[in-house]
């Protein structure tokens, strides 16, 4: 029952990952288009703060959705997939009609990553420590 878990989760990973780069890649906001009913228009979940905050709130749920799909396996390939992966679609930016590279997207991105892989490496800590006692 739990395989079946984890191997659910690592196919909501994957689609996740699918949906992520179709809304990057995509010239103009596919959300803006379905919401506002044009393209040019990006929803804002709350305002932004040195960063773009939607690029953290998606960066930091594929990377959650990451850290459980492959908490036992080898995490460090994933958040290094995660980190490239943050860079390589905000690069692609410049050469996608209708869209523009920004800093703080970048950061954002990265942002999103870091803070599950910080996470991870205070659990570990805690976890290993725990196990000494």
């Amino acid at each position: 029952m739990i395989k079946n878990f984890f191997l659910y989760l690592k196919i909501i990973f994957y689609v996740a990952n699918i949906v992520l780069i179709s809304l990057y890649i995509f010239p103009g906001s596919i959300l803006g288009w379905l919401i506002y009913r044009n393209a040019g228009l990006q929803p804002q979940i709350t305002p932004d703060f040195y960063v773009s905050s939607n690029h953290v709130y998606a960066f930091m749920l594929l990377s959650i959705l990451g850290y459980f799909a492959y908490r036992k396996e080898n995490l460090n390939f994933v958040f290094v997939y995660l980190v490239f992966i943050s860079i390589f679609l905000e690069v692609l930016h410049f050469f996608i009609p209708n869209r523009g590279f920004e800093f703080p997207d970048l950061f954002g991105n990265i942002l999103g990553v870091l803070m599950i892989y910080f996470y991870h490496l205070l659990h570990k800590y805690f976890v290993n420590s725990a196990n000494e006692k």
